[in-house]
């Protein structure tokens, strides 16, 4: 049996139980309040967005289970992403800055480090102009101020 998910939009989307819980978000309001016919509303995710999130979802739904615990401990690389997933994350900034917001919140550990990865190669190797002009980041720092960031990270510059 599956279940409906609704995006803030009011589009329906059928998965099955094993892709919904892939969500600690939705796992957690199954297990509250039992399945459901109703369609589970996400109000922070759009239609667009959560057919994304499915589409991984989807792909992942027989990876085994991660252990919470053990999880964290792991050091994070930003070079170990399969293929797929690295096809997967090829979107504009702005899906895919939506995918990292929506996986934050339906709280879907391994997309939501996906994207920091994704990110984070994005920027690996920039100066921070570089990465302001990425993400058009205004630079509103004085002189001053700047010079003054430089001198406490200092100790930074030599790695």
């Amino acid at each position: 049996m599956g279940i409906i998910l609704q995006s803030s939009d009011n589009e329906d989307f059928p998965v099955s139980m094993e892709v919904a819980q892939q969500s600690v978000l939705i796992k957690n309001l199954i297990d509250d309040l039992g399945e459901t016919e109703e369609p589970i509303p996400l109000p922070n995710v759009t239609g667009k967005v959560l057919k994304k999130i499915i589409e991984y979802c989807e792909h992942h739904q027989f990876d085994p289970p991660i252990i919470k615990d053990e999880y964290d401990d792991v050091p994070r690389r930003s070079d170990d992403i399969s293929p797929w997933d690295e096809q997967f994350m090829k979107v504009d900034q702005e899906m895919l800055f939506e995918i990292l917001l929506a996986s934050n919140y339906m709280d879907i550990k391994p997309l939501l480090d996906l994207g920091c990865k994704t990110v984070a190669n994005m920027i690996r190797g920039k100066t921070a102009e570089e990465i302001r002009s990425m993400f058009n980041i205004i630079d509103d720092f004085t002189d001053e101020e700047r010079e003054h960031i430089k001198r406490e990270n200092e100790w930074a510059e030599a790695h």
